[in-house]
């Protein structure tokens, strides 16, 4: 899940999964800007561009797709790796996908309620000015956060294989793969019709909703 926390005057990206576990931090843009803003700044997809990212090959509804993609709302553009909700779904599939994709979206905003509740200092103005200083401060809670969930044994997938460095090498003909719109439809439809064939009983369409 992909998600923003406003700050007094900055923002912070994070990427977070299900056992609250923060794979990406990016802190540094005004909060004055807006998701977009922020995701044309963010060193995310840097890998994605450079063709460095790591493959993570996976079958959805008998198709293959070479990257994992983030769950987003629905300011984020069309691209392949962001998996948008239907903003009116009509069918039974459109709304079961629906309310599993609002409920799993939530861990991101838990996340940012975890690490206030941890560290007070990110509860509160802080003293420090400089926003280079509050970066540090915050990314010293995220990182101990991180460790507190390997320690307590509460994380999914605790080892990170960090990759060998590879010189930058920005490649837009390589990028214009994760920002292919007709992935992105389809992987979404493929998305949900997995998604309509498990037996979710909490994600049942009630009589109301049809």
């Amino acid at each position: 899940m992909r998600g923003y926390h406003r700050y007094p005057t900055v923002m912070l990206e994070a990427v977070a999964s299900q056992d609250l576990w923060i794979w990406h931090a990016f802190y540094g843009p005004s909060g004055s800007q807006n998701d977009i803003n922020v995701l044309q700044q963010s060193p995310l997809f840097l890998t994605q561009r450079n063709g460095t990212a790591p493959k993570c090959p996976f079958y959805v509804n008998n198709h293959l797709y070479k990257r994992g993609y983030y769950l987003t709302n629905g300011i984020y553009p069309t691209w392949s790796v962001f998996v948008k909700s239907f903003p009116y779904p009509h069918i039974p599939n459109g709304k079961k996908f629906k309310r599993q994709h609002e409920a799993a979206r939530k861990d991101v905003e838990r996340d940012f309620g975890v690490l206030k509740s941890k560290w007070g200092i990110l509860n509160r103005p802080m003293r420090a000015m400089s926003v280079k200083k509050i970066r540090h401060v915050i990314y010293t809670c995220i990182i101990i956060h991180n460790m507190i969930l390997k320690d307590d044994e509460n994380a999914i997938a605790p080892v990170h294989i960090r990759d060998h460095p590879v010189e930058l090498v920005f490649d837009d003909t390589v990028f214009n793969k994760p920002i292919d719109k007709v992935t992105h439809w389809r992987l979404k439809y493929d998305l949900m019709e997995h998604l309509g064939e498990i037996d979710l009983p909490y994600l049942l369409v009630d009589s109301d909703d049809e």
